[in-house]
């Protein structure tokens, strides 16, 4: 996918016709960012903003985030755990305090 994402206004109502017009080469779009498909057409309305517009368009190539390749066990099991926690308003560095889960500080500085 390519994540195209405006900077300014009419860079905006650029990205807005451009998916109003080519609607099949959009993925999803959310106001000042869209997904465009991963085609040679997609790059070429992509690049088009970009030209018409400057650094006002940023262009990223994105790729699908597969949570059971990119982290540990350990981190999708807390997770999980986090979001079916009995107190909801309970911070997690409180809730993984005395744990197993993961340190927020320690997950905080590894990459993925």
């Amino acid at each position: 996918m390519l994540l195209v994402v405006t900077y300014s206004e009419p860079a905006r109502t650029g990205l807005r016709n451009v998916c109003r017009r080519h609607s099949e080469q959009i993925a999803r779009r959310f106001g000042r960012a869209a997904l465009f498909d991963p085609t040679v057409y997609g790059a070429f309305l992509a690049l088009r903003l970009r030209e018409a517009y400057g650094d006002a368009v940023q262009i990223e190539r994105t790729e699908p985030f597969n949570e059971f390749t990119a982290v540990d066990d350990a981190v999708r099991e807390a997770a999980a755990a986090y979001a079916n926690r009995e107190t909801k308003s309970t911070p997690y560095t409180s809730f993984a305090a005395g744990t197993d889960h993961p340190d927020p500080e320690t997950m905080k500085g590894e990459e993925l």
